[in-house]
């Protein structure tokens, strides 16, 4: 299984990035997926997860403002990030988790790409 994150870079705020996630190898069905993030020093933190029955939870803190999807052939995911603020800057960090584990618990996950960039400055 391979994940592979694209789309981080830098961008002013207030501005909008979109986060794509390209999934190959069999993983868990569609849904048992989520964003995480992390900064320099600090835990690894859930940014948005989605169950296999569609339904999607987000951080307090991205609330209305982030959207997490996935593509109908379930091997993409996405993260349309708006409004983005300075305390969004993080490596942004696409996983996969497998049945019977918290959502929102990045330790649950077992496969993860290699991060992508996201700078609000």
């Amino acid at each position: 299984v391979q994940l592979v994150e694209s789309g981080g870079g830098s961008v002013q705020p207030g501005g909008s990035l979109n986060l794509s996630c390209v999934i190959t190898g069999d993983t868990y069905g569609r849904g048992y997926v989520g964003w995480f993030r992390q900064t320099p020093g600090k835990e690894r933190e859930v940014v948005a997860s989605l169950d296999s029955d569609g339904t999607s939870e987000y951080a307090d803190s991205v609330k209305g403002r982030f959207t997490i999807s996935q593509g109908n052939a379930e091997n993409t995911l996405y993260l349309q990030m708006n409004s983005l603020k300075s305390e969004d800057t993080a490596m942004y960090f696409c996983a996969a988790r497998p049945p019977g584990t918290y959502p929102h618990l990045w330790f649950g996950y077992d496969h993860w790409g290699q991060g992508t960039q996201v700078t609000v400055s």
